[in-house]
């Protein structure tokens, strides 16, 4: 974690990064119906999708929200895991 910004998880994460996961975990049909805008829903890819986000805020927030709740996931499922492994 750096340490200049320990309280903001974004910090120093590509919107390219953000994407790809997002990407892997639920598939443009499933990314589209969770944040129903154009770049997702109609002849989706990831150049297209970055343009977009870079130029419409409120997309961008919408989708670095979601990566949020992603990590969240995922660490709560981590620290299941871990509890299990007990």
């Amino acid at each position: 974690m750096n340490t200049q910004h320990p309280h903001d998880p974004l910090h120093g994460v590509k919107l390219t990064t953000i994407l790809e996961e997002l990407l892997a975990c639920y598939g443009w049909d499933q990314l589209g119906d969770r944040i129903p805008i154009r770049c997702f829903t109609m002849n989706p890819s990831i150049s297209s999708s970055l343009k977009v986000l870079r130029k419409t805020p409120w997309a961008r927030e919408k989708v670095e929200d979601l990566y949020l709740e992603h990590l969240e996931e995922e660490k709560i499922g981590a620290e299941s895991n871990q509890t299990k492994g007990e």
